[in-house]
């Protein structure tokens, strides 16, 4: 099994790590194709449409592809709760809350840039922590950009798809706590073949490398073999 992150256990720096040596010169959220600016201002593409969330719409936020709860639930600190996670006035808590506070392995897969992906705001918030999947009936949320959510399932552009497949396969192979259902790790095998690396996955991965210090294995044995 492959290495995992190891080297930063929080979130939070992890996005600003990404925002300034990661994006800094491709801002371009992961899901629209949106473009962005370094104070995280969205230049909405054109047709691009929502009814909810309006003001969310308007920036960028870090999106975790393999949602935090999809991984988190294997921790028991999430499921069940800790003694060290009570507040301030004595109540215990469980949850992201919980698992954050007092485990450093799910702090490290919660960091992991590798997962972590620019979107706009109200396209992350409404898919929340829905799988991916194909939708038969849905139409499109968000006007031109294709993104489809029913019956908490979301289905991605097509663009997108390709590198979705592969961070749901490197968590996977990354991660002993993650297991994809059968279902999914097929639809990700079939995303992974029908949309191939870009030049700027192979870039984004090595700078994530670089400075995280783990390889994407996934991503990288795709490179390689188109010779990125």
């Amino acid at each position: 099994m492959a290495a995992g992150n190891t080297s930063n256990d929080s979130f939070n720096k992890a996005k600003k790590i990404l925002e300034r040596e990661v994006y800094q010169d491709n801002r371009v959220t992961i899901y629209c194709g949106a473009k962005f600016d370094d104070k995280k201002n969205i230049e909405v593409p054109i047709g691009f449409i929502t009814s909810k969330y309006i003001k969310r719409a308007k920036r960028i936020e870090w999106e975790h592809v393999v949602p935090a709860e999809n991984f988190g639930r294997a921790f028991s600190e999430w499921r069940d709760g800790h003694k060290n996670c009570e507040d301030s006035k004595g109540k215990s808590f469980k949850g992201r809350k919980c698992a954050e506070k007092v485990n450093l392995e799910y702090r490290y897969m919660q960091s992991d840039m590798h997962n972590l992906f620019p979107a706009i705001g109200a396209v992350k918030v409404l898919r929340s922590n829905y799988n991916f999947t194909m939708l038969s009936s849905a139409v499109s949320d968000f006007g031109s950009c294709d993104m489809r959510i029913d019956d908490r399932k979301a289905q991605p552009p097509i663009a997108a798809r390709g590198i979705i497949a592969r961070t749901y396969m490197y968590i996977e192979q990354t991660y002993p706590k993650y297991k994809m259902s059968k279902q999914q790790s097929q639809l990700m095998q079939v995303w992974d073949k029908q949309v191939p690396v870009s030049k700027w996955e192979c870039k984004r991965s090595k700078h994530i490398e670089n400075l995280q210090g783990n390889v994407n294995t996934v991503v990288d044995s795709r490179c390689k073999s188109v010779g990125l």
